[in-house]
């Protein structure tokens, strides 16, 4: 398949890839041309600031997820010749797995899907030490993927100084500079940069970024590039679903009662529940489940007629007060739970059935709640907001990173999974539960480190880590027949 890309990387985090893919993304947009986006890891927030752009899901790649065959499979699933795609990359151009390791790096992704590269140098500050900085990148690229360079926070001045002693010396081709900018910018907070929902002119940033980016770069230079990137792939659409067996898991199946041929699941999305990986929800898709979006801030109940609920991440914390004066979901949420009807929670959505949180409010709380956590019964109960309830206990902000990395995890008794398999996730978070359960092992891929964690029961999964799962497909599938054989004892009928 003829897929025209390129990937923007950089040397380290905070070089400004994401507002150069976003300006990029809009200026391909505005060009007329069917424009796809990723994002390399276990990143919620950037795909969401793509799909601003683009107005369609931007989807995670990930080769510690998945392996490299599915990960091809995954970037080409309903992508048609000719179509144009961006990919972002994380961190480090060469960080991966554990800092050290390729697996998981936007390098080995690169690798996987054979895209060009266009690495971002944050050069404020520099002189002429910036083509050292790139001579090491090029160095260590063995598969030659680096086509282009672009000198973030440059002047107009330096830059045609030093471009044609980048060319030059490096044999690599520049394709433009953008200069400091004072008065725009993305915002970040604990979990990374501040949602784009929550900024009130985020569309007038984007498109006044891509007007200045285009006076500064080469846009003819880029289309080359990704025009020049080689086939990948066979011909046609992919289907890593039904390559995992998932296609089992269909409506055939259930076709002897013509009233049970699908299922609702219930999905929490809105400004407080918002991390979701777009080929998990596709994953359930592909196993028949019709997914039924509502808000636990704004809606008063489930949506109707619903058989699972799952519960995604987020800033729950952000809207703790908001979340718990909706005591009619609330309530709804925790009847549905006691009834049995089949949930994940993830995260943020773990977080929101505990009887309560401690919250914040903003990020000028945080240091406020890590100071006070030790006072009075009185000042603690202050400082809380009640929720679902479904589960006993609270969670608590710990003032710094709990967990934090990728993870595989497996059952201590199979219930999700089968015997013996595992899933893959990752952890990101800043609070802790009074109980993280004890019915899965997570064990960290590098340091064979492992720790007990989620609570898990027939019909239940809740815990912090973020499940991937084109990792395990599996789980997809087991969410959707516990969601299958709940609708059929609620109707009272069987198959």
């Amino acid at each position: 398949m003829k897929i025209n890309r390129f990937m923007i990387a950089a040397p380290k985090s905070g070089s400004g890839k994401t507002m150069i893919t976003c300006a990029l993304l809009q200026l391909l947009k505005d060009s007329g041309k069917n424009i796809l986006s990723y994002k390399c890891g276990p990143d919620y927030i950037d795909p969401m600031f793509h799909k601003k752009v683009l107005g369609v899901p931007s989807k995670n790649l990930d080769t510690f997820f998945t392996d490299e065959k599915t990960t091809v499979q995954l970037f080409l699933d309903e992508r048609a010749d000719g179509d144009f795609a961006v990919l972002e990359g994380v961190m480090g151009l060469y960080d991966g797995l554990g800092g050290i390791y390729e697996q998981g790096s936007s390098y080995h992704l690169a690798k996987v899907t054979q895209t060009p590269i266009i690495l971002v140098v944050d050069a404020k500050g520099m002189g002429k030490s910036v083509l050292a900085l790139i001579a090491g990148f090029l160095q260590y690229d063995t598969h030659h993927l680096i086509k282009g360079v672009l000198l973030n926070r440059m002047s107009k001045g330096y830059y045609d100084i030093i471009k044609p002693l980048i060319e030059k010396e490096l044999s690599v081709k520049v394709v433009g500079y953008f200069p400091e900018q004072k008065d725009i910018g993305l915002s970040s907070r604990h979990l990374g940069l501040v949602m784009p929902d929550e900024l009130s002119d985020i569309k007038k940033q984007l498109n006044e970024t891509a007007d200045r980016l285009k006076k500064t770069i080469d846009m003819d230079l880029f289309i080359d590039i990704a025009e020049a990137a080689d086939e990948i792939g066979d011909s046609g659409n992919a289907d890593v679903y039904n390559e995992k067996n998932i296609g089992n898991c269909d409506q055939n199946e259930f076709s002897q009662n013509k009233a049970i041929n699908t299922v609702n699941i219930a999905v929490a999305k809105d400004e407080a529940f918002c991390f979701y990986y777009e080929d998990n929800l596709r994953m359930l898709e592909k196993c028949v489940a019709q997914l039924l979006y509502f808000s636990p801030l704004h809606d008063t109940s489930l949506p109707e007629d619903c058989d699972a609920m799952l519960l995604g991440g987020g800033y729950p914390e952000l809207y703790a007060k908001e979340l718990s004066k909706n005591v009619s979901m609330l309530n709804a949420i925790k009847k549905a739970f006691r009834a049995g009807m089949p949930t994940v929670a993830e995260c943020g959505g773990f977080m929101y059935l505990h009887t309560y949180i401690r919250n914040i409010c903003d990020d000028n709380d945080e240091k406020n709640n890590a100071d006070t956590q030790n006072n009075t019964d009185i000042q603690n109960d202050m400082n809380k907001s009640k929720l679902v309830g479904a589960l006993d206990g609270g969670c608590h902000f710990k003032g710094k990173l709990v967990r934090f990395g990728y993870i595989e995890l497996a059952e201590k008794h199979s219930n999700f999974l089968p015997p013996n398999e595992k899933i893959k996730a990752h952890e990101f978070h800043y609070y802790d539960s009074t109980d993280n359960g004890a019915d899965c092992i997570a064990t960290k891929p590098t340091t064979g480190r492992s720790y007990d964690c989620v609570i898990s029961h027939d019909n239940y999964w809740l815990g912090f880590p973020h499940l991937y799962y084109p990792s395990n497909p599996h789980f997809a599938e087991s969410l959707v027949r516990k969601a299958y054989e709940y609708r059929r004892n609620k109707n009272g009928k069987l198959l």
